[in-house]
């Protein structure tokens, strides 16, 4: 069974940095542009960049800039560095990719899939 896991949200002052990390495990053969997404208070849940495999990265055209994604295949694991942070970051990260994976019988199953969510504030 393929599980997402975030870490490093927390609370931070404006202007700091906080780096997030999603990790995905299980029989996994393939992951397809993992990225990172956020949803605030009362708000839409909003893409905020994305690394398709062998493609150009996407951001919000907002965080460019202040925001950097990245992965490690060897590890099944991307990262969202992010820097300057302004108290309207504050959100739930969720990490986000579609997966194929090994099943013990059967075919190999595609799909996407959703880490739990880490909470990032950001203070004044």
């Amino acid at each position: 069974q393929v599980q997402l896991v975030e870490s490093g949200g927390g609370l931070v002052q404006a202007g700091g940095s906080l780096r997030l990390s999603c990790i995905a495990s299980g029989s996994i053969v393939n992951i397809d542009n993992p990225g990172w997404y956020r949803q605030a208070p009362g708000k839409q849940r909003e893409l905020v960049a994305s690394i398709p495999t062998g493609g150009t990265t996407n951001y919000a055209d907002s965080l460019k800039g202040r925001f950097s994604i990245s992965r490690d295949n060897a590890k099944n694991t991307w990262y969202l560095q992010m820097n300057d942070l302004k108290p309207e970051d504050t959100a739930v990260y969720y990490c986000n990719a579609v997966i194929t994976a090994r099943q013990k019988f059967g075919p190999r199953i595609m799909d996407n899939y959703w880490g739990q969510g880490t909470q990032v504030t950001v203070s004044l």
